[in-house]
């Protein structure tokens, strides 16, 4: 008779970095490098680097902090009853004092290694998301408006490392950002919505119904296309991006009008959610390509 084989436990190491995760910090790390290539002016290697290096690490410690409070609520669901807390590969005293250490390295860094206005907005988002956002997932879908404030900070901290302050142009990338998070997590909410009642987290599906998302969708997607396409006459991106960006913006808005006449809310909510991945990479590839005006000036 054959003996049972007993899975391995993944190294320390991996669970640490699965509590950062490195998913959701690629792409705050893209947005970011946005903002640096679209504002006028260079930094040097060293700021740079600290911009980077300082950015990873405040996001790993907000995503290692959001572990620690939710690890109760994640092993409610299929999705993240694996990640290890919940699994109970780490004990939480571990993923606490990580992400403390990580914030403790990164605030520092952005704000005498960058400057400190890029400190402080970085503050203010790892602040939000990891005291306000966490705990208001179990009040009321209010929890999406206010965790959509961190989640638009990264280009804006790149804008602000390279100009030391807060203009026009970083406030529209702000907003970009904030606007697109809205409608690309309703889409989330909907699919996933038994698992997120199961967990107690109140979403506006749960709460207002199907059909009041679906137009909350549809009016932050609307939003979306005058904010998106402001950087063109504030002379931060050229007429390729505000044509590209059109067309990107009305295939947002076509896919939430889908869904008043969707057969099957759930294959309309995953197809949405995949469009809005697609046309936040491509808008900002759009600014790689088209914001030289500005970053020449």
């Amino acid at each position: 008779m054959s003996e049972a084989v007993i899975p391995q436990r993944p190294p320390v190491w991996r669970d640490l970095l699965a509590l950062a995760k490195p998913s959701i910090t690629l792409l705050v790390l893209i947005t970011t490098t946005g903002g640096l290539w679209l504002a006028p002016g260079a930094l040097s290697g060293v700021q740079l680097a600290a911009t980077l290096l300082g950015t990873i690490v405040v996001v790993a410690a907000a995503n290692a902090l959001n572990c620690y409070l939710e690890r109760d609520s994640d092993k409610l669901m299929s999705r993240t009853r694996d990640r290890p807390l919940p699994a109970g590969r780490l004990r939480p005293e571990t993923a606490l004092y990580f992400g403390l250490t990580l914030a403790a390295i990164a605030l520092p860094v952005l704000t005498f290694g960058v400057n400190p206005t890029t400190g402080l907005l970085a503050a203010t988002a790892l602040v939000s998301y990891v005291c306000l956002y966490t705990p208001l997932k179990q009040v009321g879908p209010v929890a999406l408006l206010v965790g959509s404030i961190p989640g638009a900070m990264p280009p804006l901290l790149g804008w602000s490392a390279v100009t030391g302050g807060v203009e026009w142009p970083g406030i529209v990338l702000f907003g970009i950002m904030f606007i697109w998070q809205i409608p690309h997590f309703l889409a989330i909410a909907i699919y996933r919505e038994r698992e997120y009642a199961r967990a107690g987290i109140r979403t506006l599906p749960l709460v207002r119904g199907l059909q009041v998302t679906k137009w909350h969708a549809i009016g932050w997607s609307v939003l979306l296309l005058p904010v998106s396409l402001a950087l063109y006459p504030l002379g931060a991106a050229g007429a390729l991006y505000f044509w590209v960006t059109l067309a990107l913006g009305l295939g947002f808005l076509a896919f939430a009008l889908a869904g008043l006449r969707a057969h099957s809310n759930e294959s309309w909510s995953r197809s949405f959610f995949l469009y809005s991945l697609i046309y936040l990479t491509a808008l900002f590839a759009m600014l790689v390509i088209d914001g030289a005006p500005l970053h020449a000036g």
